[in-house]
């Protein structure tokens, strides 16, 4: 029996939703019927870009420049949706890293490396779940739907590894808190957590040029017990789930979305 995910008349906010997975997730609740508002710091033309592609699909569509590491910014997305009357889903998307990964090499990060990740990967997503609270709680009381939070998060808070250090331990806190916040906001929302590995980004193909990229990718996909390198794609398909009233009895969950890595390298002959 097939199912049709049908999301008509609610909104939702995607953070950092100009290109990448947040992008991805933006398209998919397009698709499914949703009014989207996308989100930006400095992706201006990528932001417009994909907003065209959630239009096509049929969906109203919102683009608001904003930097969740700052309390304003937050209230502004918030009011963004206030203007459209209700929020039904947030997903917390936005995040940045700092590139140390010789993990060992704990010259490379300094105090204010930490604080600026801890600002926009933890503080940021608790800063818009507040500023976004009311409208949230609005949802589930008019329609007796409990509303949505993802967090996006990563592996490197489950395992330590990642792109530095401070990465990791500002995406651990941000699991940490995934936690928190579905106990305090339930029954109204719930609040549930994607943890992806590699994901296959336009970054490291402008960063490593085709050739290199493609060889990395390889490298990735022999490393992960399922042999799959994945996409944006891939992971929202994932993340999806949770925005859905499929997952209506889920909440608190740290799903890792990673092809296996977690579970270190399967050889071969094991297969």
């Amino acid at each position: 029996m097939a199912i049709t995910i049908d999301l008509s008349g609610r909104v939702a906010l995607v953070t950092g939703s100009a290109t990448g997975l947040g992008a991805s997730l933006a398209l998919k609740l397009a698709q499914a019927g949703a009014h989207v508002i996308l989100n930006y710091s400095r992706s201006a033309k990528e932001a417009e870009a994909t907003a065209d592609e959630c239009r096509a699909l049929g969906a109203q569509v919102q683009v608001v420049q904003a930097d969740v590491g700052e309390d304003a910014d937050c209230r502004k997305l918030a009011d963004a949706a206030s203007g459209l009357g209700r929020l039904d889903v947030l997903v917390n998307n936005a995040g940045i890293t700092k590139q140390v990964p010789n993990h060992a090499d704990l010259e490379g990060l300094s105090k204010d490396d930490f604080l600026r990740l801890y600002g926009v990967n933890v503080v940021g997503p608790f800063m818009i779940v507040r500023a976004c609270e009311k409208l949230l709680r609005a949802s589930h009381e008019s329609t007796g739907v409990s509303a949505s939070v993802l967090n996006v998060s990563s592996i490197a808070g489950v395992t330590g590894i990642g792109s530095s250090v401070a990465y990791a331990a500002s995406k651990g806190a941000f699991n940490t808190m995934t936690l928190s916040l579905a106990r305090a906001l339930a029954p109204a929302i719930r609040v549930n957590a994607i943890c992806p590995g590699f994901i296959g980004t336009r970054w490291f193909k402008d960063y490593m040029g085709d050739e290199k990229y493609s060889d990395f990718e390889d490298t990735v996909r022999n490393a992960t017990p399922l042999r799959l390198a994945s996409s944006p794609d891939d992971i929202a398909d994932a993340g999806f789930f949770f925005l859905t009233d499929s997952a209506a009895h889920i909440t608190g969950e740290t799903l890792m979305v990673d092809a296996g890595t977690h579970l270190g390298f399967a050889p071969l002959t094991a297969r």
